[in-house]
């Protein structure tokens, strides 16, 4: 990148670079974004009349495009630059032209002289730098394979196997012998004693097994595979058995890497499954669209269930129905005394639809009722998760009667109670993030002091630093969920280096390239949500009552507006009442477009209709704007406001209400990490216009099978949505084609059963990882523990002394 500056300035285009730098200087800004740049830009090349040739193909244009930030200070200019994704290059560009490129702790130490706590004469700030941690395994080359990290790490234990056979088959042959369930000896027992005699009798076992049909049952046969040291678990049929021990024996012989991950995804290890999600109001009726509520609840209970299904699934192809073997799924979650007519205060409840899935519910611990009773925001949960974690291995231990095979986190709060149980347990942990706040909020790392009273970030972020470094795996939704794209930072890139000034300062927070990141996009329930065209599977005394409540019912305790016409198309969107879901920009939206009104109703369901029914800070700030919007914009009669909360069942036939009246879905968010809502609409037949700004740049095909708009830019979103209309009004058979598609998108890519085999699969091969790589992490874990204990609990203690104080 220093090579295309230098350009810059070896050329005609070194006097642009002057004026450009100088009308930089002139800006109020003192911290521009990508944005802010590519605006300014814009600006200078109207105002010098530059052809358009100079702002799409100079070499300046090209150093605009890759820089991510500007920072002024003084005369200088410092430029950050991604040259490609995940990476990073900081240089100082000064009034003469001199450029100077600076380190990670110089571009740490600028950041804290803007915003004026840089304090060189008081000591050294604490740097963390995990990067040293991560030498010991292999690490992604190409940016375009991360997020497949299961690939690279197949690929580099087949290369061991190769490369040093005596010690990676020795390690394979110990991982086999430590299996059991409820102390029943799985794979290979006491007869097989060496990773000789192993390779031995896997191929005596397979000439005894090409005699046998493959259809043949395991029992059959069970006992004469016993004799020869091989315990159930290999199959529940001839033809199974055979291929399994097949892959087992190319692995010893000539390993090879789908061999490998083929046989390890069928090692029978995973049957005991801990899903921990503390924050919101966990449940299965009446929680939605509470506060902290919402998608996270719902791919936590699908996930539950679709895993005790794949669970049962594997049990049995593995042929352990012999030793009566079932599957066990807990949800963990925080058990809330004052539960408001939910069943958040009832310890056990069986998740519906399965056999043998719970939702297991644990209180805090009362250091103070007034706030332990009750609902805490997942801002202010940091002081009790250590003791949560404490409480709740107890429980587990004693509903599982021994330990999990897997603990998976769920947001920032459930993966720091994952690290914390798998640390105690020494079980694999998987981490799932949903959404990392520090993308969501502007700056919120840099100015942490200043909002700490209200998000307490310090916490918050020290907790995913320290819980992202522990996981054993990373599952994300999406690729640019770690990295983002080629003009946009990721989530968890944003981890990579970062200062909270006055506290720390992040030199290499995560590593990017590890293999422990791997995409695997959820599910959506196909139960529930299905295309509207389904006739024969939807309920018409639901669809009348659905349609009486959207349309036409009269309820000022839960219903705002009454509508004037509804023949108009409706323009539907559902979520929760909070700044970044966004709900009052898209009234906003529809407020300042009187064509959209002309044509559309707007209904919305979202939170609740009064402030004094919620306690949830940005809730009271977000109902009080949206009325002042109706007001302002005198949308009486053309919106509807539901503050509902609705089982899952009626928001799956809402959906197919609307797609009924040729509807359009809108999801106004500024910012989705994914996008649960998204998929529902789409299978629902409905045509989806979605934040340009996360997950749904993966989910949506633009203009395919729906729509992206900039929710930032309230005119250009209420265009493109008039403009779909016009195509519609113009060809009756357009609203059709994008809701065929969208449906086809949804069923191709998006089902709980791809993710739940994926997930599966990663945890056996991550299993395997974990078991031969203990000792390197050590060193690791041990350093994320200091961090807890030094960093973490002392403030996380403070802020509890805090609330007490308020609430006692």
């Amino acid at each position: 990148m220093s090579e295309l500056i230098e350009a810059v300035i070896g050329s005609e285009e070194k006097g642009d670079l002057r004026e450009f730098a100088s009308f930089l200087r002139q800006q109020e800004k003192r911290y521009l974004l990508r944005n802010d740049i590519l605006t300014a830009f814009s600006e200078y090349a109207t105002n010098r009349q530059k052809p358009e040739n100079f702002y799409k193909s100079s070499h300046l244009e090209k150093l605009i495009y890759y820089t991510q930030e500007i920072i002024r200070e003084d005369s200088n200019l410092y430029l950050i630059i991604r040259p490609k994704i995940a990476s990073q290059e900081v240089y100082r560009l000064t009034e003469d032209l001199a450029v100077d490129r600076i380190t990670v702790q110089e571009l740490l130490d600028l950041r804290d002289r803007f915003v004026n706590h840089f304090h060189p004469h008081e000591g050294d700030l604490l740097e963390l730098d995990f990067g040293p941690f991560y030498d010991y395994s292999p690490t992604i080359r190409d940016p375009k394979n991360i997020g497949n990290g299961v690939q690279l790490l197949n690929r580099y234990l087949s290369s061991k196997l190769l490369q040093e056979p005596g010690q990676w088959q020795e390690a394979l042959f110990n991982f086999l012998r430590v299996h059991t369930y409820n102390g029943v000896q799985l794979l290979i027992d006491e007869r097989i004693r060496s990773q000789q005699q192993l390779s031995d009798r896997v191929k005596k076992a397979l000439t005894f097994l090409n005699d046998l049909p493959n259809h043949q049952p395991y029992e059959e046969f069970r006992f004469e595979l016993q004799t020869m040291g091989f315990a159930p678990g290999w199959g529940n049929t001839a033809g199974r058995v055979r291929e399994t021990l097949e892959m087992l024996d190319e692995s010893i012989d000539s390993s090879d890497r789908q061999t490998l991950e083929a046989f390890l995804s069928r090692i029978p290890m995973v049957f005991k499954i801990v899903l921990v999600s503390p924050h919101g109001w966990f449940g299965q009726e009446g929680v939605l669209g509470r506060p902290d509520t919402g998608g996270q609840v719902v791919y936590v209970l699908d996930q539950a269930k679709g895993l005790e299904k794949q669970l049962q699934e594997d049990i049995t192809l593995a042929g352990l129905d012999v030793l009566n073997i079932h599957p066990k799924v807990i949800i963990l979650t925080r058990l809330i005394p004052n539960s408001d007519g939910t069943r958040c205060n009832q310890r056990l409840e069986k998740v519906y639809g399965t056999e043998n899935a719970w939702i297991l519910r644990v209180p805090f611990r009362e250091f103070n009722p007034n706030m332990t009773n009750n609902w805490i925001s997942r801002f202010e949960i940091w002081p009790y998760l250590e003791t949560y974690a404490i409480d709740a291995e107890k429980e587990l231990l004693a509903e599982f009667h021994g330990r999990p095979d897997l603990i998976v986190g769920n947001y920032s709060d459930g993966n720091l109670v994952a690290f914390l149980l798998a640390r105690r347990l020494k079980v694999t942990q998987c981490n799932i993030a949903h959404a990392l706040e520090k993308s969501k909020y502007l700056f919120s790392n840099l100015y942490w002091q200043e909002s700490e009273e209200a998000y307490h970030f310090s916490l918050h972020f020290t907790a995913d630093l320290l819980a992202m470094n522990a996981a054993n795996f990373i599952m994300t939704s999406t690729y640019q969920e770690i990295v983002g794209t080629a003009d946009s930072v990721g989530q968890y890139e944003s981890y990579k280096c970062f200062t909270m000034p006055d506290l720390y300062h992040v030199v290499n927070g995560i590593e990017l390239f590890s293999p422990k990141f791997n995409v695997v996009a959820p599910g959506v329930n196909e139960n529930v949500y299905f295309p509207y065209t389904s006739h024969e599977d939807r309920i018409e005394s639901d669809r009348d009552r659905l349609e009486q409540m959207l349309f036409d019912r009269e309820d000022p305790v839960q219903i705002f507006g009454k509508l004037e016409d509804t023949r108009k198309r409706p323009l539907f969107s559902m979520a929760r009442l909070d700044r970044i879901k966004n709900m009052t920009g898209l009234a906003e939206c529809f407020g300042k477009s009187k064509e959209l009104q002309a044509d559309c109703n707007l209904i919305l369901i979202a939170g609740k209709l009064r402030v004094e029914e919620t306690t949830d800070r940005e809730e009271r700030a977000e109902i009080e704007k949206l009325y002042r919007i109706i007001d302002e914009y005198n949308l009486h009669g053309k919106i509807r406001w539901l503050g509902v909360r609705l089982p899952k069942s009626d928001s799956g036939e809402i959906y197919r209400i609307i797609a009924d009246r040729q509807g359009i879905f809108v999801q106004p968010a500024l910012f989705e990490a994914f996008g649960l809502t998204i998929l529902e609409s789409m299978i629902s037949g409905l045509p989806t216009f979605a934040t340009q700004f996360g997950g749904p740049l993966e989910i949506i095909q633009d203009k395919v099978n729906g729509f992206y708009i900039n929710p930032t830019h309230l005119e250009e979103t209420a265009e493109k949505i008039l403009e779909f209309i016009s195509k519609c009004d113009r060809d009756p058979h357009y609203w059709h084609e994008i809701s065929q598609r969208a449906i086809d998108r949804v069923y191709s890519t998006y089902t709980w059963k791809i993710h739940t085999t994926r997930l599966l699969s990663l945890a056996r091969i991550y299993g395997f990882w974990n078991f031969t790589s203990q000792e390197n992490r050590e060193d690791l874990l041990r350093y994320i523990e200091s961090l807890f204990y030094l960093l973490f609990k002392p403030r996380a203690q403070r802020l509890l002394e805090r609330q007490s104080s308020k609430r006692g």
